[in-house]
């Protein structure tokens, strides 16, 4: 029988998962025009958790405790406005009472309820990298730390970007209403960029001490396919990006061995990928090939699908044509050394570390980490070397594993 869960083990998961999606839920259902008062809230309801709990127990259903706490707190910070008794306190009241959450929160409130969050916060009135900014943090829950790895920048420009984003939102009297299929489409492009973020958050996560967070790359698949589910939003673009989502979530499992350390592509076992997500990502992706329109979305959905294929040692030409395209249409240096890897590929491991050379990134793990790869035959010695600069540079413990474990095995 399993053991039941201590409070200091449950909140901190809770919080992960529900407190993103809280903030949304009280914006929507509540019509809270202050985004940081709901987030607010949702703190305020976790810490309450963590003074009840350890003395009455935990609740049956800990989310719809926290749900209805929250609830409460909402209902009592409109009372304690100084300007709630120059109202009409009944009306007011009776309007409040009314707006209530389900006494079991389904999924639905919460799906609907991030996504509107996610639409309203990508608004034209924000620089576009200021609502991806924000979005990772409150829809997603990423720290100004994960937002800033995300997105290739540094804390600081992370922190002015969400305060100028709130300001411009609390100015213009931010609320969650319905948008025209216009405004849907001029704010698409933002969203889709979240959530692509979210999902290689789950499926990096190198700033962890852990590789995988499977729970975000199921959450953003589930915002994607909300997006699909809508007449609006169902267009290539989006299929592409699920597409994508799918044959990267095939290898999940396979990625990691049974002690949680990192397994590297070649190294992994096929028969733990996962047919069906890789059916799925066909699927998605025939959805998204019946126009002419070509987003990167298609073009690392091509690369995913060809890292499927099995015994087919062509199949690199493809990858490098299509990393080729990828980098003249978004340039990144996580793309510039997947680019470079495929060189080698195509074209031997000499030209492939002069290829990788080139790039001069020395400033990344990644980069050490790839030359030490292709070193392994050709030279040890430097192999090792590049190994351990890569090593001193990785920002994860499950990383500098990886790169310590290539140390040894040469040494």
């Amino acid at each position: 029988m399993e053991k039941q869960k201590s409070t200091a083990e449950l909140i901190p998961g809770l919080f992960r998962d529900l407190y993103a999606k809280m903030t949304a839920v009280l914006c929507r259902h509540f019509g809270l025009s202050d985004i940081q008062l709901a987030e607010d809230i949702a703190s305020d309801t976790f810490l309450k958790a963590s003074e009840v709990w350890p003395i009455t127990g935990i609740p049956a259903n800990p989310q719809a405790w926290l749900y209805t706490v929250a609830k409460n707190k909402v209902k009592d910070y409109f009372k304690h406005k100084a300007v709630f008794e120059l109202k009409v306190k009944d009306n007011i009241l009776k309007e409040l009472n009314e707006k209530t959450l389900p006494d079991d929160i389904d999924q639905r409130t919460i799906s609907d309820s991030q996504l509107a969050m996610l639409f309203a916060i990508c608004d034209p009135i924000i620089p576009i990298a200021g609502q991806i900014s924000l979005a990772l943090q409150i829809l997603c829950g990423f720290s100004i730390l994960e937002v800033a790895q995300a997105l290739l920048t540094n804390k600081e420009t992370i922190k002015k970007r969400i305060f100028r984003a709130k300001t411009a939102l609390r100015d213009s009297k931010f609320e969650l209403k319905e948008l025209s299929d216009s405004q849907i489409s001029a704010r698409l492009a933002a969203v889709l960029k979240t959530i692509y973020l979210l999902f290689n958050e789950g499926y990096y996560a190198q700033h962890e001490n852990h590789i995988i967070r499977k729970e975000l790359c199921m959450e953003a698949i589930r915002l994607a396919l909300l997006l699909k589910a809508h007449e609006t939003t169902n267009l290539p673009q989006t299929n592409a990006l699920i597409a994508l989502m799918c044959y990267q979530s095939s290898r999940l499992d396979a990625r990691m061995d049974k002690d949680g350390a990192i397994v590297l592509f070649e190294q992994q076992d096929v028969q733990q990928w996962d047919s069906d997500m890789i059916d799925q990502g066909n699927f998605y992706m025939v959805q998204a090939t019946d126009t002419q329109e070509t987003s990167k979305y298609h073009i690392e959905a091509a690369i995913a699908y060809w890292h499927t294929v099995v015994d087919n040692q062509s199949k690199w030409e493809y990858i490098l044509k299509f990393y080729n395209q990828l980098i003249l249409i978004e340039y990144s240096p996580v793309t510039a050394l997947n680019r470079a890897f495929a060189y080698a590929k195509v074209y031997g491991t000499e030209a492939g570390i002069e290829e990788t050379k080139k790039l001069n990134l020395i400033k990344m793990s990644h980069y050490f980490g790839l030359l030490g790869y292709l070193y392994r035959d050709l030279d040890q010695a430097e192999a090792i070397d590049n190994y351990t600069k890569a090593l001193n540079l990785a920002s994860s413990l499950t990383e500098q594993d990886v790169y310590q474990k290539q140390i040894l095995a040469l040494q």
